[in-house]
């Protein structure tokens, strides 16, 4: 008895290109990632915090770390990224945002489809993703 290897589903384009964005997305921020982290580990850049001193700041919390090492929180790490430990944040930035570029990229199917509702979803989608990215959204911390 020969086993059937497909079951004759197709993911339609739509979400084919959600897909094949996210994958290209993903490897492309992991490799950042990778790059980032070789570049601070061999020290090709100076990091902002000394690795000597890392350790007196590993039992603080986050606002107390920001506050010790003078560092401002939010997009401030934009203008720190001459530092060795602060380019691995482009990665990281990368990873979080590729769902926003996943949704641009299916707008124009779903544009050419006359789809208004999920049109409207996906713009209401990229605009809060970007709100809350930006910090405007910023509620608590």
């Amino acid at each position: 008895m020969s086993e059937d290897q497909g079951t004759g589903l197709t993911a339609p384009p739509l979400q084919m290109r959600y897909a094949g964005v996210l994958e290209k997305g993903m490897y492309i921020g992991l490799a950042v990632l990778f790059i980032t982290y070789i570049i601070y580990v061999l020290g090709i850049m100076k990091p902002y915090v000394p690795i000597n001193e890392l350790s007196q700041y590993w039992g603080k919390n986050v606002h107390d770390y920001l506050e010790h090492a003078n560092i401002k929180a939010g997009w401030h790490w934009l203008g720190m990224l001459r530092y060795g430990d602060f380019i691995n944040f482009i990665g990281i930035v990368i990873l979080a945002g590729v769902t926003i570029i996943c949704y641009l990229s299916i707008l124009p199917f779903l544009l050419k489809d006359k789809d208004k509702i999920y049109t409207v979803l996906v713009l209401l989608e990229v605009i809060i993703l970007s709100l809350a990215a930006s910090g405007i959204l910023a509620f608590g911390h």
